[in-house]
């Protein structure tokens, strides 16, 4: 069954929805199945990407990358993967992304490795092999330039450094170093994007020490700091559009924050959760609902717009490590992807309606 949204299809850290005042819905008694479940990537699934939009003659898509250097090509009508690319000399995948379209990929491995690969025509060639000079687990992040241009971020050789390098051309555009006495640890997690008003790219970094960072990329500068969480920060996302975002660490707790006017970061939620560990954050496109995968086995989802919980999903055996929502162009075809330790890939239908 597909859980609908209002209090009669919410199920809130582990109490059943019936529990909630004027709710008689026999849905609200238990918490959704997912739609279907994907099987046989023989490890660890660590990080997901849907390729959904209309495409002639293409079926969505959607691919996964393993702790056992696997990346699969999951049909989401057949519900089997059309290929298996082997890849980064079977070190764990961190993360993969497509440039533009789905037949050109990019993936980061634990080899140290960026790889981009050519995917038409039914081809599995791996066309560049960018070196990294960190063997952390902090994944890339992509802007797209337009016109076959992108910018990569990726973590640098020095501790806190942070690297944006320009495809395909690969050249270095900007190293970003932190003032030697900021003591920010390593960069976790990165999100590089371009504000509406500007075209100047801006990033956040998310540090080891519980930091988060907005720095202006061209002029290689720390526009402000904010430090939001006690442990080191393991993922974060960011709405452009309402400039704020939402960062999770190995604690028990998200925290929500926003820019001013002057770009300063600024604190403006804390959500406490029941269980520590959140290993990703992810927002759905339209911006209304948002899911953290959780070392506890669950997947959470709440509004966007004040972080009011929505649902637990408890369906995986292991920690949850990736989420991830389509980019159907219908609504109602929108589905959002949870992976996990326990090798399985759970694909689940919410709050779609609209």
């Amino acid at each position: 069954p597909r859980l609908r949204s209002g209090a009669a299809g919410r199920l809130v850290e582990g109490r059943r929805a019936h529990h909630v005042q004027g709710s008689a819905d026999p849905m609200a008694m238990r918490p959704p199945d997912p739609k279907y479940v994907l099987r046989g990537t023989g490890a660890s699934v660590n990080t997901l990407h849907f390729c959904c939009r209309d495409q002639v003659d293409c079926d969505p898509i959607l691919f996964s990358g393993s702790a056992n250097g696997l990346i699969h090509t999951w049909n989401l009508k057949t519900r089997r993967a059309d290929t298996v690319l082997e890849s980064h000399d079977s070190k764990s995948i961190l993360w993969v992304q497509t440039l533009q379209q789905r037949d050109a990929l990019i993936s980061q491995g634990r080899d140290s490795f960026v790889c981009i690969w050519d995917l038409a025509e039914g081809r599995t060639a791996v066309l560049d092999r960018i070196p990294l000079d960190s063997y952390g687990f902090c994944q890339c992040s992509l802007l797209d330039k337009g016109v076959g241009s992108n910018l990569l971020a990726l973590p640098g050789g020095d501790l806190s450094e942070v690297k944006i390098i320009d495809l395909p051309n690969k050249a270095p555009v900007w190293i970003l170093k932190p003032p030697v006495d900021a003591k920010l640890g390593m960069p976790m997690c990165l999100k590089i994007w371009q504000p509406t008003s500007s075209t100047r790219p801006l990033i956040l970094i998310g540090y080891e020490d519980g930091s988060v960072t907005l720095w202006d990329v061209s002029e290689k500068k720390m526009l402000s700091r904010l430090t939001c969480h006690k442990e080191p920060i393991m993922c974060l996302d960011f709405d452009p559009g309402k400039v704020k975002g939402i960062s999770g660490s190995s604690e028990n707790a998200l925290g929500s924050w926003g820019l001013d006017t002057q770009q300063n970061l600024k604190l403006q939620n804390m959500v406490e959760l029941v269980n520590s560990g959140i290993a990703h954050v992810c927002l759905r496109q339209d911006k209304k609902i948002v899911a953290t995968a959780g070392w506890d086995q669950r997947v959470r989802v709440f509004g966007w717009r004040k972080l009011k919980p929505l649902a637990v999903l408890h369906y995986h055996t292991a920690s949850v490590h990736c989420v991830a929502f389509s980019d159907h162009s219908a609504p109602s075809e929108r589905l959002m992807a949870a992976g996990s330790k326990d090798q399985r890939i759970s694909l689940w239908s919410l709050y779609n309606e609209s």
